[in-house]
């Protein structure tokens, strides 16, 4: 992890057998507390039973949202948050978080009146239609309630002809459109990731761990499994937190707690290719109801389309995968608002599923279920030691349940908040160049100093922000005389640039580097070639042998296919290691 390795953090952990705060779940609500007890100088570990962010945090509709619609349901407190937290990360993660023009459609004047003022109150009401006057009501209080470190301009309104020659494939039938702006965040899961590596630089005494999970409880003490060596180590702590998302009442249920906290609900989402939409919306998102009520959105999304998405209930968060009744469904209400649309599922290329850490309800429409954030307590059975389950949040509020969440742990512990996150700056947001002019500057520096193509540090700094210095500098053929080289199979990528995050960045199985610290899979590159030419260079920087790299080759291609809808055969990965050569020292 940025300079030092899993096995620094799990040896110094085994010898120290004791830590202040103990996170289980290395998702997006676990990340951002790690990060911040990290910064008051917490001694806190981080553990997940598989990869940081490979849960719901690498599933969401990647949007950063003040949550207009939950303006229908009275929550204008978690409005408030909401829009003062988008506000907050367009500032403090500009590499990753981008201001999203979002396009409303609207196909009545007065439609959804009576039903909106009914979900208000609290009265069970379907929501098919919300006309010219309820969304222009709601978009004032929108602006209003995101008033505070406003970054963007307020909502605006065009007319039905205006609307149809800015967007041709819309449907024609529409009076009008609404255009207000939100965020995307384009790298959730490498984002979630820095998180983590904030955390382990703001503190010498902190540890965080991927495939590590609780093996067993014997009184105070936890007995931590490593599930890649399988070696058991002790492990207490003063007070633990279960950030699981969707399995925190599977955690509770390992450390003895019997709860029903979380009442899941999947939401799949498609990223599709389709040109003439993709030229159309210009970068910009269009945000719908659908005729059964659901709010659904698509936009431009790496050189291709994200749809989304679904809200079914589900018990059994290990077995999710987008359905094709799912993907039937969310390309029909396309066409709802895109009638003249052509497009099916051979337009797609990649497709995910999550599952949303909901409260557990008993609300008839998942939709109807708070998005707001929850904690709730409890003890390892027969011990002082608390247990906090971190109950559903969203991306776009971690760092306000974050900062709750760790003054709480830091009350409990007798220690007081040493520094605010509400202006610090994530990973590669530090110092980010904010101008035009700036960022040619800045480009053209690292350029210049790591002998590297202007082209290429621009690709770095837009990938990975100002962390992309260090990951120039290693690239450079300064630091051993060795050329790095694009890789034959995706030449976005480097050879080096490979190996940097190998080595750097936790990467502990194949399928981390391809679908979470890099972008090859979601982006819709993951082909046989690439999954052989990467498997060879990781094999090499991670020191596997041929079974360990065989192994890997084929829990990616059982993830791509069953998770994902894409087909790999199965790659000669002797060849591509013969071809790479010397070019794979590390």
């Amino acid at each position: 992890m940025t300079e030092r390795s899993r096995t620094f953090f799990l040896d110094r952990l085994k010898q120290r057998r004791h830590v202040s705060v103990l996170i289980i779940g290395g998702g997006i609500n676990g990340a951002g507390l790690f990060r911040d007890l990290s910064m008051q100088q917490v001694d806190c570990l981080l553990i997940d039973k598989t990869d940081f962010a490979s849960g719901a945090s690498s599933a969401p509709s990647r949007l950063i949202h003040g949550g207009l619609k939950y303006l229908e349901t009275g929550e204008f407190r978690l409005v408030a948050e909401s829009t003062l937290e988008r506000n907050l990360l367009l500032k403090n993660a500009p590499h990753f978080v981008l201001p999203l023009e979002t396009l409303l459609p609207i196909h009545s004047y007065f439609g959804g009146i009576v039903a909106s003022a009914l979900r208000f109150f609290g009265v069970k009401s379907k929501l098919a239609d919300r006309g010219a006057i309820i969304s222009t009501l709601g978009l004032t209080i929108y602006d209003f309630l995101g008033r505070h470190d406003r970054t963007m301009p307020r909502h605006h309104v065009a007319l039905r002809e205006r609307s149809l020659r800015s967007l041709p494939l819309l449907d024609p039938a529409i009076k009008a459109t609404a255009t207000y702006f939100d965020a995307q965040v384009t790298q959730a899961e490498r984002l979630n990731y820095e998180l983590v590596a904030d955390g382990l630089a703001a503190c010498e005494q902190a540890a965080a761990a991927n495939y590590v999970t609780v093996a067993r409880v014997e009184g105070d003490t936890l007995w931590l499994r490593d599930l890649v060596s399988e070696e058991c180590f002790p492990v207490t702590a003063d007070l633990i937190v279960n950030a699981g998302g969707a399995w925190i009442d599977h955690v509770n249920r390992s450390l003895g707690i019997e709860r029903k906290y979380i009442g899941g609900t999947k939401g799949s989402h498609l990223i599709v290719t389709h040109p003439e939409l993709h030229v159309q919306l210009r970068g910009r998102m269009v945000y719908f109801g659908s005729k059964d009520g659901r709010i659904c959105l698509v936009y431009p999304f790496m050189d291709r389309l994200l749809i989304g998405s679904t809200d079914i209930r589900v018990d059994d968060p290990d077995q999710i995968r987008c359905e094709d009744s799912e993907v039937d469904y969310m390309l029909g209400v396309l066409r709802e608002i895109f009638p003249r649309l052509e497009l099916d599922a051979s337009n797609i290329t990649y497709r995910y599923s999550g599952v949303r850490p909901l409260p557990y309800s008993d609300a008839t429409n998942p939709g109807d279920v708070s998005r707001d954030h929850a904690v709730h307590i409890d003890h390892l059975p027969d011990t002082p030691v608390p247990v906090l389950s971190l109950v559903g949040g969203k991306w776009t509020t971690f760092r306000g349940f974050a900062e709750s969440v760790a003054d709480d742990t830091l009350k409990h512990l007798g220690r007081s908040r040493k520094v605010s996150t509400r202006n610090e700056a994530i990973g590669g947001g530090r110092d980010f160049p904010r101008t035009a002019a700036d960022r040619a500057a800045w480009i053209n520096e690292l350029a210049v100093r790591c002998d590297a193509p202007v082209e290429r540090t621009e690709t770095l700094l837009s990938r990975y922000g100002t962390s992309a210095s260090a990951i120039a500098a290693f690239c450079s053929p300064a630091r051993d005389g060795v050329q790095d080289h694009p890789l034959e199979s995706e030449p976005g990528y480097t050879v080096r640039e490979i190996q940097y995050l190998c080595v750097h960045e936790a990467v502990t199985h194949l399928a981390d580097l391809l679908f979470r610290r890099t972008t090859i899979a979601i982006s819709g590159r993951l082909t046989d070639a690439v999954l052989a030419e990467t498997g060879t260079i990781a094999a090499r920087a991670l020191g596997w042998d041929s079974i360990r790299t065989r192994r890997e080759l084929e829990a990616v291609r059982d993830i791509a296919r069953k998770r994902h809808g894409i087909v790999l055969r199965d790659p000669v990965f002797a060849s591509a290691s013969q071809k790479l050569g010397s070019d794979l020292r590390t």
